[in-house]
């Protein structure tokens, strides 16, 4: 699994909760992530009831590796990745919109996490783009969601053909070609299902309140970038 989040500046990171994606963690587990920070007295920082966090980039990355997420790319790019989640067509917006997007929803939260539906590359997604699937019941905007339903479903579409190519390798390469357009067909900047949504608005779009107003957080570091 791979876990993105938006690149502030000040080596803050702010990401979508990664945590309930996999366990019942609650307020007590972020403070104690927050408190093991020997660096920066606000690593950990979050609202209650919201999966949004602040991390400094050491913890966030846990010993990890650091990728770019690669925006904006060509089509046939995009089907060369073959693992999910590391690139979209999707271009861009410029980095003073998106540290405010994720700063705004580090106050106001992004809903409920769901692996499939909404989850850490939903979050960044919308940062960095602004783009909402218009049914969330349709599914979320996610590559790596794409990427675990799409090659059971590229497997099970081709075994049909299987009469039809007696080569393993035939069938391996058809089974390969359906899960990358799969994926393509998918891609947050090819779907015909997406809506540009302000940010001041996403909590009425998704359905979990009324929009809070105002940021109350003041983020001074626009020009330290926002790679993903």
């Amino acid at each position: 699994m791979v876990f993105i989040g938006i690149f502030v500046g000040g080596s803050k990171v702010v990401h979508f909760n990664r945590l309930e994606a996999f366990s019942d963690a609650d307020d007590d587990e972020m403070s104690d992530l927050s408190s093991s920070c020997p660096t920066f007295p606000d690593c950990g920082f979050k609202l209650p009831n919201s999966g949004v966090v602040l991390s400094c980039l050491d913890c966030f990355l846990r010993d990890g590796s650091l990728y770019n997420f690669d925006y904006g790319v060509s089509p046939s790019v995009f089907v060369t990745r073959v693992r999910g989640g590391t690139c979209t067509t999707a271009a861009s917006d410029p980095p003073e919109m998106i540290i405010h997007r994720a700063m705004y929803l580090l106050q106001n939260g992004f809903g409920h996490y769901n692996v499939f539906l909404n989850n850490c590359e939903d979050f960044a997604l919308y940062c960095k783009t602004g783009l909402l699937t218009a049914d969330r019941r349709g599914g979320g905007s996610s590559g790596q969601a794409s990427s675990i339903i799409g090659a059971p479903l590229a497997a099970l579409l081709s075994s049909p053909l299987k009469l039809l190519i007696p080569s393993p390798v035939g069938v391996a390469t058809l089974t390969a070609g359906m899960y990358c357009m799969n994926r393509y067909a998918t891609d947050i900047g090819v779907r015909s299902d997406v809506v540009k949504v302000a940010v001041e608005n996403l909590a009425e779009k998704l359905g979990y309140g009324k929009s809070h107003g105002r940021v109350i957080i003041e983020h001074r570091s626009l020009n330290r970038g926002t790679a993903r």
